[in-house]
């Protein structure tokens, strides 16, 4: 069966611990749809407690047992029902990815004093102070765990930078320390250094950190099965320490573990293919590129050259390490690096990456479910968001389920309509895709000698009437304006 991802959440994820049980729930659902991964959210208790969306990492080993943070449910739910939810998954032949967040910590129990050095935020190689002693959060001891799974305890020196000094102006200091004066090594100089992200920033040259980090992986597997990982924020992370960690794991655990990172760097195909150099391929990563293309063709609408969609993209480039998306979390409505591909081409995005043999697609929560929520925008002011269902989402699913595969064939002649074949195999029939981002057309395409005299019909529904394929192989196959077509045979 084709590979194909969700990322089962999104930044306003219902609270109230009902994600873990909608997961045990619709594992049968997503199954049918030929979902064969999901991606979970961080599972671990936040600063937050129960309203932490899981990227402001408190402690790695509450996953829902323990009364911290003011709740012993995280936002999702507990830990028995994380673990629930994952072996119905799997009794449906499901992957689990989970979301491994390794960059920060945050809500330290206790002050520490020691010397650090303000940084200008905008080049953090830049000092704009003298070296002085500061007081912060720094000290992790989990009363509420109790040593309880490790006895490991977080101090100053597990850190290399912080955003917060007790009686001062919130500011990025620069920690000094036995492990370094300075941040660690990054692929890029964007803001001199971008080591540090936010919070408690980890200090991934500590060998103690690193010796926890890897006992963490190993007991993390050992409780949930887990098949594969989604690592947060690799642009703020030594890409030797996660070189190291997966070789780890994926010995640890003995298996072969799937490994998907986000460097998001849209438009910068190139920081995407050093990153996959310098840490031996031993990761895929997602095509920030290709989505960043999505959205300014749904925004330039038919103005937009269809036969540039794929033009700088992982996905282009280096299909065995991209995996595509239209949409995720932090490109959703009023985050900070919102990018939401506009609703009218979500449908052609989703076909681009769902029906063609190239990448590895992972489709987004509201875009099979629907997501409404209130936040704030960039103007301070309260706005309600409503993301509505995909159309045809479920059909294009299943076309991804049940059709695409074989031989591909494109015919990429026309910028506002692209056209593509794919042949089938002995298991499987093939498809004729035809999306246009402006008219109606038709388009002729080979469908193949052995479909001739065969009718095709519209999977989605749009047209009444089939296609008949010629003695030649060949079918005239009619897309909607501004939309997507895809056709089987009967």
């Amino acid at each position: 069966m084709n590979p194909t991802m969700i990322q089962f959440f999104h930044w306003y994820s219902e609270g109230d611990s009902k994600l873990w049980k909608e997961a045990e729930k619709q594992a049968k659902f997503l199954s049918s749809l030929g979902i064969t991964s999901v991606w979970l959210p961080p599972a671990y208790k936040g600063n937050s407690g129960g309203y932490s969306v899981g990227y402001d990492v408190y402690d790695l080993y509450d996953l829902g047992e323990f009364n911290q943070k003011g709740s012993i449910s995280t936002k999702y739910g507990t830990k028995n029902e994380y673990i629930k939810a994952i072996k119905a998954l799997k009794k449906h032949h499901i992957e689990i990815i989970v979301d491994i967040v390794l960059g920060h910590k945050a809500g330290g129990d206790e002050l520490e004093k020691f010397k650090a050095v303000k940084v200008d935020e905008n080049n953090r190689e830049k000092m704009i102070s003298d070296i002085t002693e500061i007081e912060s959060y720094t000290k992790f001891t989990f009363p509420g765990r109790n040593k309880k799974y490790s006895d490991f305890e977080w101090n100053f020196t597990c850190f290399s930078g912080v955003d917060y000094a007790e009686g001062m102006e919130s500011h990025i200091f620069k920690i000094q320390s036995e492990y370094g004066n300075d941040w660690e090594e990054m692929i890029d100089d964007e803001k001199g250094n971008y080591d540090y992200l936010m919070y408690n920033d980890i200090e991934h040259r500590n060998p103690f950190v690193r010796e926890e980090l890897n006992h963490w992986a190993k007991w993390y597997f050992d409780q949930t099965d887990f098949d594969g990982v989604r690592l947060d924020a690799l642009k703020h992370i030594s890409f030797d320490f996660y070189k190291e960690w997966l070789t780890m794991l994926r010995s640890n655990s003995e298996k072969n573990i799937f490994a998907v990172g986000e460097y998001w760097a849209p438009g910068h195909l190139h920081l995407l293919q050093k990153y996959i150099e310098v840490t031996e391929g031993c990761m895929s990563l997602f095509d920030s590129s290709l989505q960043n293309n999505f959205y300014n063709a749904s925004k330039e609408g038919g103005s937009y050259d269809l036969r540039r969609i794929f033009e700088g993209s992982l996905t282009e480039a280096d299909p065995m390490h991209s995996v595509s998306l239209v949409d995720n979390h932090d490109t959703q409505p009023l985050q900070d690096l919102e990018a939401p591909v506009e609703a009218w081409f979500k449908p052609i995005a989703y076909a681009l990456i769902l029906l063609r043999k190239d990448g590895y697609p992972c489709i987004f929560y509201p875009d099979l479910y629907g997501a409404h929520y209130i936040d704030k925008d960039s103007a301070g002011n309260d706005q309600e968001i409503f993301l509505s269902k995909v159309e045809g989402i479920e059909e294009l699913l299943q076309a991804r389920k049940n059709h695409a595969y074989g031989e591909q064939r494109d015919y990429f002649e026309d910028a506002n309509c692209l056209g593509w074949i794919r042949t089938g195999d002995e298991e499987h029939p093939g498809c004729a895709v035809v999306l246009s981002n402006k008219d109606a057309y038709n388009k002729p395409m080979e469908m193949g000698k052995d479909y001739a005299g065969k009718k095709c019909k519209d999977l989605l529904k749009r047209f009444k009437d089939v296609v008949v394929i010629d003695e030649n192989g060949w079918g005239n196959f009619p897309v909607p304006a501004g939309n997507v077509s895809v056709w089987i045979p009967e």
